[in-house]
């Protein structure tokens, strides 16, 4: 059984990549930004585009920072409202990535306007604010544009105690690597395209990549969590390596723990895989070690462009089991320890 068809509209033949799998490769990303002259660096921006982090950060004084970020896509799914909420739940989990409290959000839509009804559109922005009223914040603004793919997301703002925020960067070898959701969402994606995803895969996916990464908040005050990230379109592996870079660590995983969605090691081995994957493994792939036996699917799963992915956090050993316990409390059941952090060069080894 396949995935039910829930409007006449397939929103994902107006687009040529869907979900966080459109970001560009790392690789091609990090020669773009190379070459563009540095922008000033006021003592109140307490985070910029130094490690490629989740957001920026600005001090307003000793007890608040405004957290800022943006994120948009076009269509991983079919379905209009579906598609506007997981696009809203991907672009406010930066905000809880960074220890923040979500506060406002502002649209970021630009549609084909004159290929989609109006009420398809309609439903895409309300698929969004529904995300954003669970989140407890409003929609306050936007912009629009008439544009020749769908593309919807947000510009999502946040607050925190500057001493409660959290970077991609400050692991200690030692610290625990613990991922909040399973792995294989653009693995699932890849097979609704093929029309091989089944109904309760489908909504297996839905579930996931529109649960608010809420858990961000508790995790920030803990003074054992040393960093924390999402697991997005880079994959695993990639924001992983992110973590590496900017804390000067080296990581192991162990493969047999991460958690993963039903069916997706069989999905993989099938072909379900998608043109993102093979683009980040070509970016980051050498600073990678594959034990013996892992094989292409695998590797296809752990560089797998996670849209709306799981929180990933480098804590103290001590403080893992107040770590799951505030996953667990937020529904996140899947979140699990999935490696360490180790001393030497930023690099990933997989066992």
């Amino acid at each position: 059984m396949n995935a039910p068809e829930t409007s006449p509209i397939r929103l994902t033949q107006y687009s040529h990549g869907g979900g966080c799998g459109c970001k560009i490769a790392p690789g091609v990303l990090q020669d773009i930004l190379g070459g563009v002259p540095g922008s000033i660096v006021p003592k109140d921006l307490l985070v910029g585009i130094e490690t490629a982090d989740d957001a920026a950060a600005w001090r307003l004084n000793d007890r608040q920072a405004i957290v800022a970020t943006t994120d948009f896509f076009m269509p991983i799914v079919d379905d209009p409202f579906d598609f506007g909420a997981i696009a809203a739940t991907n672009a406010i989990s930066d905000v809880y990535a960074m220890g923040a409290t979500p506060l406002f959000a502002l649209a970021v839509v630009g549609m084909p306007v004159d290929k989609l009804p109006v009420e398809v559109i309609r439903s895409i922005l309300a698929g969004g604010a529904s995300v954003c009223a669970r989140a407890g914040i409003p929609v306050a603004g936007g912009h629009t544009i008439d544009s020749a793919e769908p593309i919807y997301g947000l510009v999502a703002v946040g607050i925190v105690d500057p001493r409660h925020l959290k970077r991609n960067c400050g692991a200690r070898p030692g610290d625990r690597i613990v991922l909040g959701k399973p792995l294989g969402v653009g693995i699932y994606s890849a097979a609704l395209k093929r029309g091989d995803l089944s109904a309760e895969a489908y909504r297996t996916m839905i579930a996931s990549a529109t649960k608010l990464n809420t858990p961000g908040i508790a995790l920030a005050a803990m003074d054992g969590v040393h960093a924390l990230t999402d697991a997005t379109g880079f994959g695993l592996l990639g924001h992983l390596l992110e973590v590496c870079r900017g804390s000067q660590v080296g990581a192991r995983l162990d493969l047999a723990h991460i958690p993963l969605h039903p069916g997706v090691v069989h999905l993989a081995r099938s072909g379900c895989i998608t043109g993102a994957s093979g683009r980040n493994w070509a970016s980051y792939g050498s600073q990678v070690s594959l034990a013996p036996g892992i094989g292409d699917a695998e590797r296809a799963i752990l560089t797998d462009p996670q849209t709306s992915g799981g929180l990933l956090v480098a804590c103290a050993p001590e403080t893992t089991n107040a770590v799951l316990a505030a996953f667990s409390s937020d529904g996140f059941t899947a979140a699990a320890v999935i490696g360490e952090f180790t001393a030497g060069p930023p690099g990933v080894v997989v066992r």
